[in-house]
């Protein structure tokens, strides 16, 4: 078991400084479909041809979790074919194959580059062009935002996908190798795509959904230790930035005061580090929700130079994560 997590794990290291260096090759996925994007289809697929309104709501529950399978058995059994394939031939080749996959599904430079694009506009001034950027990354309503709600949101969605896009992938690719990693890639898109709470997903996506909660409900967890270890890198560092260390009692007590399960911890750590609220009343397409503030005490007027610190937060915490499997793998060898 030791051998295997080692295995696992200086895969993913590698994984992880791959996808830090070339994020997502446009000159690649413009020639090839993305895998997330053939996840994507998949799933669509099986709503449209399972999710009919016309049975009742026990029935789509069944239908949908019945989706949710179909979409994971045709996720994972190629990639399971292809990892036994290569490292029957050699060991190295299933490695190599393990570590290209984790590469892919990773999104640590692509999130920061999403972020990155509404920070940029958002200190030159340029609310309209930063309002857009955000709508890329978000589901809320953005065309009446200010800067500080522009800021906060953009912060919100980097604290999210921290725990959602980096964490959760990389935590689940050290239990179960490229099976893991694609595994939770398609859980989490089923989630994004028809785990809503809308009359047509509220029943056929909601083993979408309680399956993605189960299956973030650890990472999202561990995100607030690997955010105080990205805070204690910076300081080691010197990192031009004044970060504090995350409070366990806020994020304790605020984190379960979020719409998610999940979402509220590693937002509460940000925000704890950050010296910030995050939170607090927003509005989407279907209405306004009026949610109560994380770590409540911290600065409400909030500026691009906050995200830019947010950036150099997560910049660190991912280099600390990097470090962490990296010593993981070390031990297990």
């Amino acid at each position: 078991m030791l051998a295997w997590l080692a295995l696992n794990a200086s895969a993913l290291a590698v994984a992880l400084l791959m996808d830090a260096m070339l994020g997502e090759p446009k000159w690649l996925w413009n020639r090839l479909p993305h895998p997330v994007v053939m996840i994507g289809k998949l799933i669509k697929r099986a709503d449209e041809r399972l999710n009919d309104e016309r049975f009742e709501p026990a029935d789509r529950r069944k239908r949908g979790q019945a989706a949710l399978v179909q979409v994971l058995l045709l996720s994972v059994l190629p990639v399971a074919a292809f990892w036994w394939l290569f490292s029957s031939l050699h060991p190295a080749l299933g490695w190599v194959f393990a570590v290209v996959v984790g590469a892919v599904l990773l999104a640590q430079r692509s999130l920061y580059e999403h972020v990155n694009a509404v920070r940029a506009p958002l200190a030159s001034g340029s609310l309209g062009d930063a309002r857009q950027a955000l709508s890329m990354i978000v589901g809320r309503q953005t065309e009446t935002l200010d800067e500080s709600g522009i800021a906060r949101a953009a912060l919100e969605s980097l604290a999210e996908n921290h725990s959602d896009g980096v964490i959760a992938p990389a935590f689940w690719m050290l239990l179960a190798g490229p099976i893991g990693i694609v595994a939770y890639k398609a859980i989490n898109t089923a989630d994004s795509m028809i785990g809503y709470k809308s009359e047509r997903y509220l029943d056929f996506g909601r083993a979408a959904a309680k399956v993605d909660d189960a299956a973030n409900w650890v990472p999202a967890r561990l995100a607030p230790a690997l955010i105080a270890l990205g805070v204690l890198g910076a300081k080691v560092l010197h990192y031009p930035v004044h970060l504090s260390w995350p409070s366990w009692s806020t994020i304790r007590n605020d984190a379960p005061t979020h719409a998610s399960p999940n979402a509220g911890w590693p937002e509460a750590a940000y925000a704890s580090a950050l010296g910030i609220a995050l939170g607090g009343p927003r509005r989407y397409a279907t209405g306004t929700v009026d949610a109560p503030y994380i770590n409540d005490a911290g600065r409400k007027s909030l500026t691009a130079e906050d995200v830019r610190v947010g950036l150099l937060l997560f910049h660190a915490s991912c280099g600390a994560m990097v470090a962490l499997v990296f010593f993981l793998a070390l031990i297990g060898l």
